[in-house]
């Protein structure tokens, strides 16, 4: 599932495109996605001005003129391809499961420009589309999100009194969209490496150095994976076809079996599974 960097690249280079620009059509194929596509969205939507697209979370928001905003989530296997008149594709491919030419069977929706269209791309259809038609739906659809990592109030003092009494394991936690969002598994291994905390630990067992600490790297880890373009496992791209770079600089996840790299450790990094996830860590210096 694509996490926090690679919704944020992905607004980053649509942004430019789309912003201002005319919706002239939309053609739904499929209504069926993980929450049916509203029945009346094509009209809805015809001749609506993108004013601009943010980010939340993960999720991608189009906003409309008077107060409506076209939601965008991406799921396991969402991906948005940019095509303009001249037919040179590119992709906004945020799948670590598709193919770099995607089934045109599974292209679901499409949205037209005068010059351009976007495609919303989805094989197993866990991602979903929703517009909200007021700034009231818009903050009740959010409400139950927690902080994001780069939140100016994401600090410790947040984090303690979210976790010091949840027995739940610390991996869980920060995995609980109400409590930390836009994380998922990638970076989640990576914060817990940089911070020396072992996966399985409750929260309700973890010291005040080992908060701040995972406080400190959720903000490292993040901000570095934008700068280095997201992660990008199989295909995924910027619209303007670039690659993510930050899988060069995992230190936990998908490094089984490799050496660990945190300072004075000689130790491994091993697979186990928590929740029927991948987690990656190292024994030796994450207690």
């Amino acid at each position: 599932m694509p996490e926090l960097p690679e919704v944020e690249i992905v607004k980053q280079s649509l942004k430019k495109t789309v912003k201002l620009k005319k919706i002239r059509q939309v053609l739904i194929k499929n209504y069926n996605l993980r929450f049916k596509i509203q029945k009346n969205l094509t009209k809805k939507l015809r001749n609506e001005k993108i004013l601009n697209i943010k980010r939340k979370s993960k999720y991608l928001i189009f906003h409309l003129t008077k107060s409506k905003y076209l939601i965008v989530h991406f799921g396991m296997s969402g991906t948005l391809h940019l095509i303009k008149k001249n037919k040179k594709k590119i992709n906004t491919n945020l799948s670590f499961y598709s193919e770099k030419n995607l089934p045109k069977k599974h292209n679901h929706v499409e949205i037209l420009f005068d010059n351009f269209k976007l495609i919303y791309n989805d094989p197993r259809r866990f991602g979903f589309i929703i517009l909200l038609s007021s700034n009231q739906k818009f903050l009740n659809f959010f409400k139950k999100l927690g902080l994001e990592p780069l939140d100016i109030k994401f600090n410790y003092k947040y984090l303690k009194n979210k976790i010091f009494n949840r027995k739940k394991n610390i991996k869980n936690i920060l995995l609980d969209q109400s409590i930390v969002s836009g994380l998922g598994n990638i970076y989640v291994n990576e914060i817990l490496n940089y911070s020396k905390v072992n996966p399985k630990k409750s929260g309700s067992k973890l010291n005040a150095n080992e908060i701040k600490l995972i406080t400190r790297f959720s903000k490292v880890v993040i901000k570095k994976a934008i700068i280095k373009g997201g992660s990008s496992i199989r295909d995924f791209k910027s619209s303007k076809g670039q690659k993510g770079s930050y899988q060069n600089e995992f230190r936990a996840y998908d490094r089984h079996e490799k050496e660990c790299l945190n300072k004075y450790c000689n130790g491994k990094i091993k697979r186990i599974f928590i929740t029927s996830r991948s987690t990656f860590f190292c024994k030796k210096c994450q207690k």
